[in-house]
């Protein structure tokens, strides 16, 4: 589990929009701090110094998780081997 940064806001059509802490890939799931799933990493946007990450929520209500840090389970599925 990595820390993926704060819910900044949510846009009119429901995303969920975060300050990017660490870079997470796209896919990914995002979880509250009790690890229960809040959406999945839909793009990754802003400046390169400073990203942002509009995630596609799973919840009922993505309002509610305005000023909370949200985390990144990594998705098995895309993983590369290290070669051998």
């Amino acid at each position: 589990m990595q820390r993926l940064g704060q819910v900044l806001h949510t846009t009119p059509s429901r995303n969920i929009i975060t300050k990017i802490e660490n870079l997470p890939r796209i896919g990914e799931t995002a979880v509250d701090e009790h690890l229960k799933p809040v959406g999945k990493i839909l793009d990754i946007f802003g400046p390169v110094s400073s990203p942002y990450a509009s995630i596609k929520p799973t919840t009922h209500e993505p309002e509610k998780l305005v000023n909370k840090t949200l985390y990144v389970l990594p998705s098995k599925r895309g993983e590369r081997r290290k070669p051998e």
